[in-house]
This record gives C-alpha cells, structure tokens and sequence, in this order.
C-alpha cells in the first residue's frame, strides 16, 4: 500500500507510541488527523508538526466516548474528504488487586483500552471502506498475549482488542477488500503509560484513591518501561506491516518464546505465568 498521499487517523497522538506513529506517517507523506484527550499537549504537538511542513490537524477527544469518536471522524471527513489508516492506539493501565479494584477502575480502563477500539472500529470502518483502500492497527499490548497479576483491567482490555482484530481482520479477508489489520502487541516501550492517571478525571470517571498495590506497580513497571525500545522504532515495525499486510506486530520477538511455554500450559492442562514461559 502506498502511503503517500493517504490520510491516517491516530488516537494517543500527543505522546508515546501514538506521537511516534503520528510523525512517521507524517514523514511517509501522508496527512493526519491526531486526537488525544490532553489539549495542551495535542496543541502543542499539532503546531510542531506543522512548522515542519506537515499537513495535520488535531481533535480533542475523550476515545472512552462513543460521540467523540463519531466527532472525530466526522472532523477527519471535514478536512480531508477521506480515511485510510486508523491506529487505534490511546491506552491507559491501572493497577490493584482484584479485591482492590473498583468499578471505577474497570470503567475508566475498560473505556480507553477496550470501548474506543471498538468504537474506532465501528465507526470508521464504513469510512475506509468508502475510500476503498486502508489499513487499521488496534494497540493491543504482550498482556494480550498473556495476563499479569494486578493489572486485570488492562489485561482484559488488551486480550479483548487481540480477539476484535482477528475477528475484523477475518471479516476484511473474506469480502476480500483491499483493507488489511493489524494488531499491535507492544513490550516495554518508552511510553508514558505508567503516568495515564494524569487524564483520568477528563473521562469523567471518578479519582482513584492512593493504593499501595497501583504505586508498586508504576515504581517496577516504570523502570521496565524506562529501559524500553524507542517509540520511533515501533511506528517503523508499523509502517513495515502496512507494507506487507501483516496481522501481528510483537516490539520484542522474545515474547514468541512465551507463547511457545503458553501453549505447552495449555497442552498439559497448566497455567503458565511469568516472562520465561
């Protein structure tokens, strides 16, 4: 697929692996619609990449939000007549125990990691299929691929984004259109995702109280993704599997091995847990 010339649409596209994704389709050419729920941040992000020469432009939107997400595409259409590629990609994580976690939590995680990708899906399907030619890729995450502990919001999340794009991908392939999918399976990734709470109380959804179960979790999990890979080279394995229509992108191909040791669990009636298998 030539990108050249395409328009994309980009959710999470003021920072992490969305403002990576976002500049990338920039530099191939193509004009871009970001949205992100933080508008400073989004305005700001907008008018650096337009003093570089690119044609974008910025939608405020709360993605958890089935009438923003019309907007958004509604405001796609207005300023570029059509949509090729959208990147379903805004995420955010919250950490407890079972025990621990409250409505509240599962509905603001739900919301941004799982309802928006269906909303995007829903909604701008008819879109790209007008334009007759695109591609989406839905940010799953390696918790999609298999669970932690304590993270159960956003594991759910992501293991429901995986079981959406097969499903569209399969769906896509049997009218045979010229519209590919592709879910996106990050590892540690230089992101902002441990900070996610900062726009929690936008989405409307009530404050979380302090836990000390959600501060381990940032203090180990940010580490880890501190040490992470560069958004910039995970928006080139996206390019790359627009390219040749490839359905999984995995960050880090060691996680090939997990899902290796997770299926000789299911093989021998056992759960398996942890990186090694």
């Amino acid at each position: 697929m030539e990108l050249r010339g395409k328009v994309a649409v980009v959710t999470g596209a003021a920072s992490g692996i969305g403002l990576a994704t976002a500049t990338r389709f920039c530099q191939e050419g193509m004009k871009v619609v970001l949205a992100d729920i933080q508008a400073d941040a989004l305005d700001a992000t907008v008018d650096s990449l337009q003093r570089a020469g690119h044609d974008v432009v910025g939608v405020k939107t709360d993605v958890s939000q089935r009438e923003q997400v019309q907007q958004l595409a509604d405001q796609s259409m207005a300023a570029y007549g059509q949509v090729n590629i959208v990147h379903n990609n805004a995420g955010v994580v919250r950490a407890g125990k079972l025990e621990e976690l409250t409505d509240a939590d599962w509905q603001w995680v739900l919301g941004v990691d799982l309802w928006s990708v269906i909303y995007g899906v829903s909604i701008f399907l008819p879109l790209v299929k007008q334009a007759g030619e695109g591609h989406f890729i839905n940010t799953a995450s390696t918790n999609g691929l298999q669970a932690s502990g304590h993270i159960a919001p956003y594991s759910v999340a992501k293991f429901g984004v995986v079981a959406l794009t097969e499903t569209l991908r399969m769906e896509l392939d049997e009218e045979n259109l010229a519209i590919g999918a592709s879910v996106l399976c990050p590892g540690a990734v230089q992101t902002r995702i441990c900070e996610s709470d900062r726009n929690r109380l936008a989405t409307g959804v009530q404050d979380a109280a302090p836990s000390e179960t959600d501060e381990a979790f940032k203090e180990m999990a940010g580490a880890i993704v501190g040490a992470g890979i560069e958004p910039a080279r995970v928006a080139g394995m996206i390019v790359d599997a627009i390219h040749s229509n490839d359905f999984w992108i995995l960050t880090h191909p060691e996680w090939k091995n997990v899902m290796r040791g997770r299926i000789d669990g299911l093989l021998n009636n056992q759960l398996v847990t942890g990186f090694g298998g």
